[in-house]
């Protein structure tokens, strides 16, 4: 038995999300389905996270057990042969049998992409989230303060989110600005049910000045949803990175 370690890139906007599903098309199924054509075994391709429809990936993680001993440095290209041209196999490693992409990861890094102003992208339209009003930037990138720690971030998750603990910690919050373009980099240890995409929208909805800090305060204290932000659409997210200690 082998444990395998994937890096992954793929364009979620043909997808119906990361996890398996009957007659949609998802990544996982398609890299499952690459395995099975590859070396004729049924694979449980596990990820680092389950990403929505429409979310994208530029250092997706994945953990894969596989009893062929097709040599490893054939095993990345021959699944870019196999697979479609919106996924890339950008590493593969062989692992310890104990390395799980999900349970074993420490820190994940996400991206959210937006365009400000009344007009949105019809190039970029699946690739970046779009938000029509003037902001004040330097009070967004100010208030982004407020989020970095260990809070319970029941405030700022879907009301269906089906866990026990709301607490997560941030260890890091960075916004840039270029032209009529936003960035938001948010890195922590784990993140709720859409929590990247209303944190944007909550910041973003402060620099409109429709919120105060204050509101981000409450939020944290009350884990009142209310309190937050809009949910931004997932078009605008990635996945950056995923890492693990050595």
């Amino acid at each position: 038995m082998r444990n395998l370690k994937l890096t992954i890139e793929y364009n979620g906007s043909g997808f119906f999300g990361w996890q398996r599903q009957e007659n949609l098309r998802t990544v996982q199924g398609e890299l499952e389905q690459a395995f099975l054509t590859l070396i004729d075994e049924e694979v449980a391709v596990e990820g680092s996270g389950r990403t929505d429809k429409g979310v994208h990936a530029l250092g997706q993680v994945a953990s894969v057990k596989i009893e062929s001993k097709i040599p490893l440095c054939n095993i990345k290209r021959a699944l870019n042969n196999l697979l479609p041209t919106d996924i890339r196999i950008v590493r593969v490693e062989e692992v310890s049998l104990d390395f799980h992409a999900r349970f074993s990861a420490k820190r994940k890094t996400y991206r959210y992409e937006v365009q400000i102003g009344e007009d949105a992208s019809a190039i970029n339209c699946n690739l970046i989230g779009h938000y029509p009003y003037k902001i004040d930037f330097e009070s967004m990138k100010k208030a982004s303060k407020l989020l970095i720690g260990k809070h319970n971030f029941k405030g700022f998750c879907s009301a269906d989110t089906q866990v026990q603990n709301f607490e997560r910690e941030i260890f890091d919050f960075t916004l840039s600005k270029r032209g009529r373009k936003v960035v938001f980099e948010v890195v922590g240890n784990g993140f709720l049910y859409n929590m990247v995409r209303i944190l944007v929208g909550t910041l973003l909805d402060l620099g409109r000045g429709k919120l105060a800090e204050s509101d981000i305060e409450n939020a944290l204290k009350t884990g009142e949803r209310k309190c937050a932000g809009i949910t931004m659409p997932p078009q605008g997210l990635y996945l950056k990175k995923v890492e693990y200690v050595e």
